[in-house]
């Protein structure tokens, strides 16, 4: 009776074969040619799936970044939008209160200064955005090792 629990596949490499990896694979000196095929190509289809798994991964991580950013934004812009519009009738009526002033004036000064501050949001936020990396450095340099690996296998 065995008491070993299974154990769950610690990476890509295990989650789409189901067993460990080799260091290599046994070389038998008599194997044909077809056999030799086959293998070659059930190891690059393997290796294939594997790179798109890495890349999945890579994708969902940036996604769930870019998700949580944009949250924070639409938090943000919300409480700043109801703090602006309830600072913006007090500050005017405050300016509008002055006597050389006229009320209306109160207002366009107020409606100035938010446009300004509302460029340097904008600013800030296209900063933000171009901080988001699509390119999926670790699938990249992986596809990179794996194709300076087959060139340097024998023929």
């Amino acid at each position: 009776m065995s008491t070993a629990t299974p154990r769950e596949p610690r990476g890509a490499y295990e989650a789409a074969t189901d067993r460990p990896p080799a260091a290599h694979e046994p070389r038998e000196p008599d194997a044909s040619l077809p056999e030799l095929i086959s293998r070659l190509t059930d190891q690059s289809s393997r290796l294939f799936r594997q790179e798109i798994e890495l890349a999945k991964t890579e994708i969902k991580q940036e996604i769930r970044q870019a998700g949580k950013a944009g949250g924070m934004f639409g938090g943000a812009a919300f409480v700043g939008f109801l703090a602006a519009v309830l600072l913006s009738f007090a500050l005017a009526w405050a300016l509008g209160d002055l006597e050389p002033l006229n009320p209306a004036l109160g207002f366009l000064i107020v409606g100035v200064i938010y446009a300004i501050v509302a460029g340097v949001l904008a600013m800030s936020g296209r900063s933000a955005a171009e901080d988001i990396d699509p390119s999926l450095p670790e699938t990249t340099e992986s596809l990179k090792e794996d194709a300076q690996w087959a060139k340097n296998q024998p023929r």
